[in-house]
């Protein structure tokens, strides 16, 4: 499972809109591998803070209760499937 810890709506509609058809273009490409779910400070926000990060935007890759992967920033690039792929099929 993927979480993608959102920030408060203090940014443009449009830029929200953007970073959420980002992320469902993702989950297209990992398929059925991981799921990645978001999750927004306003409306979840001690989950949010459960985590302690620092910084927000941040995506977290978990299985079974156990972080395999924390990074700041939105899960975008050419090298992010690749990875979260890698690192959910170790250990």
């Amino acid at each position: 499972m993927l979480l993608v810890l959102l920030p408060p709506v203090g940014t443009a509609p449009q830029v929200r809109a953007a970073t959420l058809a980002a992320l469902a273009a993702l989950q297209q490409e990992l398929g059925a591998a991981i799921r990645v779910l978001t999750v927004d400070e306003v409306s979840h926000p001690s989950v949010v803070h459960s985590f302690h990060t620092t910084e927000l935007p941040c995506f977290v890759l978990m299985r079974q209760g156990v972080e395999l992967l924390r990074q700041g920033g939105l899960p975008e690039g050419e090298t992010i499937v690749p990875l979260l792929l890698s690192k959910s099929l170790s250990r």
